[in-house]
C-alpha cells in the first residue's frame, strides 16, 4: 500500500525508521569504514552517527590535509574522498536494515561488491574550519544500484560541500 508523504518528508530516505542495529553489526561496520579502509584512516575519518536512513562521520582538520597554505583550507580532494567514503557508508547502513532478517557478520559481508559508478561534489565555499562533519542518506536503494546524497559542513554547521553519487551493490 502507498501512501502519500507529506511535502515536507517527500525528500526524506525511505528506509524502515524503527531498524536499531546489534552492537556486533555497529561494530564490524565501523572496523571496515575505520580500519580496513586505510585511505579512510589517512583522510581521519571517524562515524559519530550509524542508522539505517542516515549516517554522520566527523575529520578533524589537521596540516597534511591543507589544499591551499596561505589560507588553510581544507584540500579539495579531502571532500571529494570524504563524501565519497560517506556515500558509500550511507549504503552500507542500508544494506544493513535491509537485511536484518540475517546475522550481523552475514550483513557484514554483504559489502564487498560495493563501487562507486558516478559521483559529483559541488564546492560552494573554502573549506575552512577546526573540524568537518560530513553527512550522507539514501534516496534509493534498488537491487543494482543505489543513489546517495551528502553534505561537507563545517564545525559551526557551514555548508561547504554537497555530493550526489550512484553506488554498484550487486
Amino acid at each position: 500500500m502507498n501512501k502519500k508523504l507529506p511535502d515536507s518528508a517527500a525528500a526524506a530516505p525511505t528506509a524502515p525508521l524503527a531498524v536499531a542495529f546489534e552492537e556486533e553489526f555497529v561494530t564490524g561496520l565501523k572496523a571496515i569504514f575505520e580500519e580496513r579502509i586505510v585511505f579512510n584512516q589517512l583522510l581521519g575519518l571517524k562515524i559519530t552517527s550509524l542508522e539505517p536512513t542516515r549516517v554522520v562521520a566527523r575529520i578533524d582538520m589537521r596540516p597534511e590535509l591543507v589544499g591551499h597554505f596561505a589560507f588553510n583550507r581544507v584540500h579539495g580532494g579531502v571532500i571529494s574522498a570524504g563524501l565519497d567514503a560517506m556515500g558509500g557508508l550511507a549504503v552500507m547502513a542500508a544494506i544493513g536494515a535491509r537485511h536484518m532478517d540475517e546475522t550481523p557478520q552475514q550483513r557484514l559481508h554483504r559489502f564487498g561488491k560495493l563501487g562507486t559508478i558516478d559521483l559529483r561534489i559541488d564546492y560552494l565555499r573554502p573549506g575552512i574550519s577546526p573540524y568537518f562533519e560530513l553527512h550522507a542518506y539514501v534516496l534509493r536503494l534498488g537491487s543494482r544500484v543505489a543513489n546517495t546524497r551528502m553534505e561537507f559542513l563545517g564545525a559551526d554547521g557551514t555548508l561547504f560541500s554537497t555530493g550526489a553519487a550512484a553506488y554498484i551493490v550487486s
